[in-house]
């Protein structure tokens, strides 16, 4: 007997930014496996009767390890259980998809993926500005700020990261930006470039912080919070100035 596993990115945190299928493969779970920032509200589209079992991973503290979470989606789905992964943002942007997907090929498990609204996509709702500009930032890039021990990935294509013309997020972030911004500036991106932190997206606690990436690079280096957050930075249009 085997079961379906069901990968469902969540959204940035807001409830209402769930997708109609999201909801419904929530309410029909018998078991939902969530991440940190999959918690709170959007948990209540659950079946009260339904396994919720926390795997989220947050830097700086104890999380489970990728191996175990793997083994828990092939565990459930072995005893026929329909169940839910269910994913901040997209699940196919840093959050270790290929790992899980690849467990439950071995485990010979179907599943299908449910794709989420990414949070840099909020994040740039919330501050009413596009992503791209035409004539300024035709491409938008995406990067982790940090590699599996918590540091900065030594492998980072600077100079694409470098480019004035591109719109660059980092996610997860926070600790290395300094660290970024020193290299970045190495490879001729301007201090004054424009650049946005955005905290607890799309939630009651969101917060954006408009600043230069040397500015922001310099608050970074003493006071670094607690809250989610990712950062863009490059031509970002002003709040009704695109």
């Amino acid at each position: 007997m085997s079961g379906f596993v069901s990968f469902v990115g969540s959204g940035p945190g807001d409830p209402e930014l769930l997708t109609l299928k999201a909801v419904d493969r929530m309410q029909k779970a018998d078991a939902v496996l969530f991440d940190d920032l999959s918690s709170g509200p959007i948990l209540s589209h659950a079946r009260d009767d339904a396994d919720l079992v926390g795997v989220g991973k947050r830097a700086g503290r104890p999380s489970p390890k990728q191996n175990h979470v793997s083994q828990l989606l092939v565990d459930y789905a072995k005893t026929g259980a329909r169940v839910v992964r269910l994913k901040s943002g997209d699940g196919g942007l840093f959050g270790r998809l290929e790992e899980e997907l690849t467990a439950l090929r071995a485990a010979e498990i179907d599943y299908e993926i449910i794709p989420g609204i990414p949070s840099a996509v909020a994040a740039a709702a919330a501050a009413g500005i596009p992503l791209t500009r035409r004539l300024t930032a035709r491409r938008v890039q995406f990067v982790t700020g940090h590699d599996v021990s918590g540091k900065l990935p030594e492998d980072l294509n600077l100079p694409a990261l470098a480019d004035p013309d591109a719109t660059t997020v980092v996610f997860m972030g926070k600790r290395t930006f300094p660290l970024l911004v020193k290299a970045l500036h190495a490879h001729g991106l301007p201090l004054d470039t424009q650049a946005m932190m955005a905290e607890s997206v799309s939630t009651p606690d969101q917060k954006l912080h408009r600043a230069t990436v040397g500015a922001l690079s310099a608050q970074l280096e003493t006071e670094i919070g607690t809250a989610p957050a990712l950062i863009l930075y490059g031509p970002l249009a002003e709040v009704g100035n695109v």
